[in-house]
């Protein structure tokens, strides 16, 4: 990524009256597939190892994000690794679940029951965000199906977040959702994604031309979902309520008793989980290893894709290799 600022001219470019709804982007290289599961239905995008018994890894977005979160970082390991990003219940492919359960837990629930019924297990998982939160359930919970944990950003609670991370948590109160979804209905993609980018990346000229137009075709399409804000407000209330959970289903409980490797990844930049958290990941997940990047957001997966890829090989290699 060498862009170090976004053209001006760019919005007139890329208005999206001028064209119609785009589908859901598959860069070279990857596969897009539905998984049907009972009454669930799964998007994976799969990013095939270089050759035959490349060991399996499952990658888990976060909150309003996708599948696609992974492009950048899957194929600096597809020398090693046989990789899979789901895209959670009512985000990027996926339709909602038909029991409307957006918890953490729910969508922990989605992963191990597509991690079962692919037999893919124990897979190498790696989670941003709420999935973060998420694979850090999954390998509390089911720690057959985790070989090692690579957690970039975790939503684990804070006791005081930044104020950068209210609006995101405002989302969890009833109604706000709906009223946001009306103030902002004259907003258009590009000024959308101009927001997501200033709040997720340290650096948002970082993001290539390229990248910005992928973003807004991205936009565009989800804003069309008639569930959007529904997927948005329900995820980001079961990360409240998971902040509230004490005793063993309490996030920092389990993430004490996750038994495998861990690489935990902080951006010193971060507006949504707060980079003092770091230590005390460090500390609650035994034997873990830390990498912190002091230029980076909340993405640091899709900002400093090398440098992560680098950390993800060190892991395994340190702990049996694939």
């Amino acid at each position: 990524m060498s862009s170090t600022e976004l053209p001006e001219t760019r919005t007139a470019a890329v208005s999206s009256a001028s064209r119609a709804p785009r589908a859901v982007r598959v860069a070279d290289g990857e596969e897009l597939r539905s998984v049907p599961l009972p009454g669930l239905t799964l998007s994976v995008r799969a990013r095939p190892g270089d050759g035959p018994g490349r060991a399996p890894a499952l990658f888990v977005h976060g909150l309003g994000g996708s599948s696609q979160n992974w492009s950048a970082l899957m194929p600096l390991l597809s020398d090693l690794l046989d990789s899979e990003a789901v895209d959670l219940p009512g985000f990027g492919d996926s339709p909602p679940p038909d029991n409307g359960d957006y918890s953490v837990t729910g969508h922990a629930r989605a992963v191990v029951r597509l991690l079962d019924s692919s037999g893919r297990g124990p897979v190498h998982l790696v989670g941003n965000s709420l999935g973060g939160a998420v694979a850090t359930r999954v390998a509390a919970a089911r720690p057959d199906l985790v070989r090692t944990l690579t957690l970039v950003s975790p939503a684990l609670p804070e006791l005081r977040a930044q104020r950068t991370a209210w609006p995101t948590a405002l989302l969890a109160v009833p109604g706000v959702a709906g009223f946001f979804a009306r103030l902002s209905r004259d907003w258009t993609p590009e000024q959308r994604v101009r927001g997501v980018l200033s709040l997720c990346y340290g650096d948002p000229g970082r993001v290539t031309d390229e990248g910005f137009l992928h973003a807004v075709e991205e936009m565009e399409r989800r804003l069309e979902l008639p569930y959007f804000w529904d997927a948005m407000a329900r995820s980001a209330r079961g990360i409240v309520d998971a902040y509230t959970l004490g005793g063993q289903h309490g996030l920092w409980r389990q993430a004490e008793r996750v038994l495998a490797p861990t690489l935990l990844v902080y951006g010193g930049r971060d507006q949504l989980v707060s980079y003092r958290t770091a230590r005390r990941a460090a500390a609650a997940f035994s034997g873990s290893r830390l990498l912190t990047l002091p230029e980076a957001g909340h993405v640091a997966m899709m900002e400093y894709p090398e440098t992560v890829a680098q950390a993800v090989r060190d892991l395994i290699a340190d702990n049996g290799g694939s």
